[in-house]
């Protein structure tokens, strides 16, 4: 399967580098690194659920304003995406 990735330039030259040296391509090095991690155990850098590091603020005489969790994140790309979409079909 095709994709594409948005790596920093930073991290890109060193995979790219790695797998030259070990004569490697660029698509089996980075396809062996995902593998890898994918068999870790672990939140592989997630924080925990539950409260959030940073300053939560609060809105006038109403509750605390809820963290931003992927999941939230996605409900609100998705909403978006439809509304843009009825937008097109003239809804």
């Amino acid at each position: 399967m095709r994709t594409t990735l948005d790596l920093p330039d930073d991290l890109f030259r060193q995979v790219k580098a790695k797998a030259a040296m070990e004569g490697t391509t660029l698509k089996d090095t980075l396809a062996r690194y995902i593998e890898s991690g994918l068999r870790q155990p672990g939140n592989l850098g997630r924080q925990p659920a539950g409260r959030s590091k940073l300053p939560v603020l609060r809105r006038r005489g109403r509750t605390a304003v809820p963290n931003l969790t992927s999941e939230l994140q996605a409900r609100l790309e998705e909403a978006e995406d439809l509304a843009k979409l009825h937008r097109s079909f003239g809804r």
